[in-house]
């Protein structure tokens, strides 16, 4: 769910990057929902024109999905409409693009980072604009084949994929549903999304037989490889595969960052050993997850996990009991073994990398006392009166009081009163303190949503003040003096704010995307 000024900063990223026009088109599609052109004329008060433009600007770059409501949502419709949706987390995405480059660079090669670099700076191209975007400024024109071969290799890591539907026809009316198949073709299984946009996305995204092979209609892979069938491939047949649109897959990014973080929190809180073994069952695992936020890893069996630690250095150290012992650690109790497989709680393990981020937060801010009693309530999850929180922190009776008001001012407790009966006082009440992980969660987010904003601002705000120092040449910032201290200066200022910005969005990614 997007939030008020995680909406503001989406915006922002798209005037960053498309300019106000734009800006402007995706703001309403925010404010008002899911809108048609005319709609979208009529809110921005710009031309056709301008709203068409800036529409197929947000489509080629993936911020926006076009969809027609099922005709029994269009009752009274005298023709079918096609109604646009801004996605919020893909607007997000853009400011992950360095991240997922390194993802990239580590796990495959250059040429790859090359031909995702420009699916990204570009939103969604063909083989033959990769072609074209890959020999610029080259003597000789690289051969379609040689990019087909990297293409291929994003394929198979699903770091890219196919486009989806441009128009999928989806049911607005919301009904109770039941988990259900798709057809053979797609062979995947899928529960009723929650909300408008990701049933749109669900039937717009195509079956992964479709969406992560390179000519679905002719038998190739994404090895490369052809049936015999294949070798007389027709004229039609190529021209379609040059018509196929393909864009970076910020799902399986964004899986790869959520396993980074679940391992790295197992490593904290434990040892190397056990974040190898859940490393080990996260690798094995990885495409038989249905969606990035699952709350269990796929079940893997005892043989099939110690197959896959041995494959590391460290994971060779170990003995059979110590890799039990590890998945004991990671709650793998014998009541979550079935059929002699293992299943690992990921939600846990999020859970608390959320409480110790709110924990940190909560010490900065209001100090250690604060910080004893917002955790010993986030740990209950239950009510407490303010003097047994008191007694139980070891905080003195007269300052605990304001500091349980001034976490409540600020969004962090929730408050009840309850009247106390028979008090010789009238109207006097016990005051009961709790934490709401869910809203707190959801408001500290959107805290974080502000910060991201206000960081933004303060780029753009450093960059215009000294706007004149970037047309300056380099050789003159070289030379010691006056220009030369104000650029070192302009360096720093834009390292700090820009590795704030990367440390920030970590946290965002945890409290919205894992």
């Amino acid at each position: 769910m997007a939030t008020q000024y995680g909406i503001k900063f989406a915006v922002h990223l798209i005037t960053n990057h498309f300019g106000t026009l734009v800006a402007k088109v995706c703001e309403n599609l925010f404010k008002h929902g899911p809108l048609a052109l005319d709609q979208l004329i009529h809110y921005t008060e710009l031309t056709k024109e301008q709203v068409k433009n800036s529409l197929l600007v947000l489509v080629q770059h993936n911020c926006a999905q076009a969809f027609v409501p099922a005709p029994e949502d269009d009752v009274g419709r005298l023709r079918v409409r096609t109604e646009y949706m801004a996605l919020f987390d893909n607007i997000i995405h853009r400011l992950r693009f360095p991240k997922f480059l390194e993802i990239v660079s580590r796990k495959l090669d250059e040429e790859c980072v090359e031909l995702l670099d420009g699916l990204l700076r570009d939103g969604r191209l063909t083989l033959k604009q990769m072609v074209d975007r890959a020999s610029q400024g080259k003597e000789n024109a690289v051969a379609t084949n040689t990019v087909r071969e990297i293409l291929c290799k994003l394929l198979a890591a699903r770091f890219v994929e196919r486009c989806p539907a441009p128009e999928p026809v989806v049911s607005t009316s919301f009904k109770e549903s039941t988990t259900k198949k798709r057809g053979a073709k797609s062979a995947k299984i899928f529960e009723a999304p929650e909300t408008l946009e990701q049933r749109v996305i669900e039937a717009a995204v195509p079956g992964d037989g479709i969406r992560f092979s390179l000519t679905p209609d002719t038998g190739s892979n994404v090895d490369g490889e052809t049936n015999s069938d294949d070798a007389q491939m027709s004229v039609e047949e190529n021209v379609e595969e040059d018509q196929i649109l393909w864009r970076a897959n910020f799902e399986e990014f964004i899986r790869h960052l959520r396993h980074k973080v679940l391992i790295e929190n197992v490593r904290t809180q434990h040892d190397d050993g056990t974040a190898t073994v859940l490393n080990a069952v996260l690798e094995a695992t990885r495409t038989g997850e249905r969606k990035v936020k699952m709350d269990n890893s796929v079940p893997l069996s005892l043989d099939a996990i110690i197959t896959e630690v041995m494959k590391t250095d460290t994971g060779r150290t170990m003995t059979i009991d110590r890799i039990r012992a590890s998945l004991g650690q990671l709650g793998c109790s014998q009541r979550m073994i079935v059929d002699d497989s293992y299943s690992i709680d990921l939600k846990k393990i999020i859970e608390r990398a959320r409480n110790e981020e709110v924990d940190s937060i909560v010490l900065k801010r209001y100090g250690r006392d604060a910080y004893r009693m917002f955790r010993l309530l986030s740990k209950d999850g239950e009510f407490r009166d303010t003097d047994q929180i008191a007694a139980s922190t070891l905080v003195e009776k007269k300052e605990a009081p304001k500091l349980l008001y001034k976490l409540w001012d600020d969004n962090y407790l929730y408050m009840e009163k309850i009247p106390v009966s028979g008090a010789k006082i009238p109207n006097t009440f016990i005051l009961m303190w709790k934490v709401n992980k869910p809203l707190l969660w959801e408001y500290v987010l959107d805290e974080m949503y502000h910060a991201a904003l206000n960081l933004n601002l303060r780029m753009a705000f450093e960059q215009e003040k000294d706007e004149e120092l970037l047309n300056v040449p380099k050789d003159k910032l070289k030379e010691p003096g006056p220009l030369q201290k104000k650029y070192k200066r302009l360096q720093n200022v834009w390292l700090l704010l820009g590795s704030s910005l990367m440390k920030l969005d970590d946290a965002l990614m945890l409290f919205h995307d894992f």
